[in-house]
């Protein structure tokens, strides 16, 4: 057994469905983050146990893929695009799923996000599983960018009040920072890439005291680069800490 599963760190799987879901409402969070409600029938039964969740986001872009999405047992050996994001929010009382997109210009996702309005449909599926964190630490440390925010949000709003966390966000610009509520004691650290290196503030950080449980997700060089200096420079252990590339430099990509 890992010192993780020792922790009560688990995976929990789920079914993995496909839900053809429409947009009840899109609400601007920051010039550059757009929070889309989706919601319907198939909403029914969705289950995201895990704050930092992934499900998957269909996308036609081709008249092939969109042949697919329509009818996935019709064109065998033919996929949809697709993109993972977080859910941010879950309410089955009301049937709503909220997904908060960074609107960057490039990818599938970004771009229907832009133009995304009420009466469309959007297909997702899974999540496929759950990395369950059981609140048993003293302090958390929260390292992420934009694409980040959803999961690192979901997290502050589940912990309770007594436990201390440090928060440190990589955005474009002052105006994409966002509230985020909590009831435990939370420093939040919004580090503006162009003038600031992010890896510069987490070497100069004095961690929360007590168990700590660490969370990293940046574009994928710099997750490497984070995880590394924060095992080897600030003594975090390696069962204690989830390092995720949440998108890559040399892609397209915009998970």
């Amino acid at each position: 057994m890992s010192v993780s599963e020792n922790l009560g760190i688990h995976r929990v799987n789920h079914e993995i469905k496909r839900r053809r879901l429409d947009v009840l409402r899109v609400v601007e969070l920051t010039p550059r983050m757009r929070r889309i409600t989706l919601g319907g029938p198939e909403l029914a039964g969705f289950v995201s146990v895990g704050t930092d969740d992934h499900v998957k986001l269909m996308f036609a872009c081709t008249p092939e893929e969109q042949a697919a999405l329509d009818d996935p047992l019709a064109n065998e050996g033919v996929r949809p695009t697709m993109r993972e994001y977080t859910p941010r929010r879950i309410d089955l009382a009301a049937g709503e799923l909220d997904l908060d997109f960074v609107l960057h210009g490039d990818g599938p996702a970004s771009t229907w996000a832009a133009q995304a309005a009420p009466g469309q449909t959007l297909v997702v599926a899974g999540p496929r599983a759950s990395m369950v964190v059981p609140d048993i630490f003293d302090s958390y440390l929260l390292v992420g960018d934009e694409t980040a925010i959803p999961a690192i949000a979901r997290r502050l709003e589940e912990l309770p009040a007594g436990r201390h966390v440090l928060v440190v966000v990589q955005i474009e610009d002052a105006a994409e920072q966002q509230p985020l509520p909590s009831q435990a004691e939370v420093e939040v650290i919004w580090v503006q890439r162009r003038q600031q290196d992010l890896l510069a503030v987490l070497k100069g950080l004095t961690l929360p005291a007590g168990s700590l449980y660490g969370w990293v997700a940046l574009e994928r060089s710099l997750t490497r680069q984070a995880k590394a200096l924060l095992l080897e420079e600030k003594g975090l252990k390696d069962d204690a800490l989830k390092a995720a590339a949440y998108w890559r430099l040399d892609s397209s990509d915009d998970d």
